[in-house]
């Protein structure tokens, strides 16, 4: 299936009630980094847990409220290392609904649970860096919005420890040698946004766009990991409630 197949659908059936919960407040929940003059109001992870158990009871519910993955966790990761010039490029935008991005780390042709196997490489070429290699399932890249994604890669393949390898860098979706090469099931369907495999042909990008320094990218991306675990932990325990209630159904048993 396409990006065409549903992007109307996905631009247009929540836009009413975004702009009620932005105008409430009721608006990047999750993230308790927020500084005075960014919309929302940040909760602390404490706070914001019983809240998003009762959002993930709606799939789609989330994005109302900007608390959605994997948006939240760039969000999170954006926060806590970008510099300001990358904050009021690629954060703020985020931060105010404007566009949606994406988390390229797993790759199809290694063990990508454990990350120090990433393979593509982020090499350095005068004031650019140039990524090389393919990423899969790669959460909500096919959203019609979305506008960059945050790779993960090799920048020091020569450094003994295998976790100070790595580097974090944004890449524009529209940037040159972005190749979408299939959408991928998960639990054998689509969904919203899509989870396609991603070619990586010597795209070049502004050496800026690297998030904090070569090799810093293992620490840099627990920084999204923490918060993200504890939003899919809310979100398996309202589905595990809601199973645990339709199996207590007395109707159910009967049938």
């Amino acid at each position: 299936r396409l990006q065409g197949d549903w992007s109307s659908d996905v631009c247009s059936s929540d836009l009413e009630l975004r702009a009620k919960a932005k105008a409430l407040g009721l608006w990047n929940l999750f993230f308790p980094h927020l500084r005075e003059d960014e919309p929302g109001t940040g909760l602390t992870n404490l706070e914001f847990a019983p809240i998003f158990e009762e959002m993930a009871k709606l799939p789609w519910a989330p994005e109302v409220f900007n608390c959605n993955a994997p948006v939240t966790g760039n969000m999170e990761l954006l926060g806590a290392a970008a510099n300001e010039a990358q904050r009021k490029q690629w954060l703020l935008p985020l931060l105010e609904g404007e566009c949606q991005s994406c988390f390229a780390a797993t790759e199809p042709e290694v063990a990508s649970s454990d990350a120090t196997n990433y393979q593509t490489t982020i090499v350095r070429d005068g004031d650019d860096y140039v990524i090389n290699g393919r990423k899969w399932f790669i959460s909500w890249s096919m959203h019609p919005k979305c506008r960059f994604m945050i790779l993960m890669g090799k920048t020091n393949p020569e450094t003994p420890n295998r976790h100070q390898q790595h580097g974090v860098i944004i890449i524009p979706m529209d940037t040159p040698g972005v190749h979408i090469l299939q959408d991928t099931t998960v639990m054998n369907a689509y969904h919203t946004g899509g989870h396609p495999e991603i070619l990586l042909d010597n795209v070049r990008v502004p050496a800026e766009n690297l998030l904090g320094e070569p090799g810093e990218g293992f620490a840099i991306m627990q920084k999204r990991m923490g918060p993200g675990r504890i939003h899919y932990g809310m979100r398996c325990v309202v589905r595990s409630e809601e199973h645990t209630s339709e199996l207590q159904s007395p109707c159910n048993l009967v049938c």
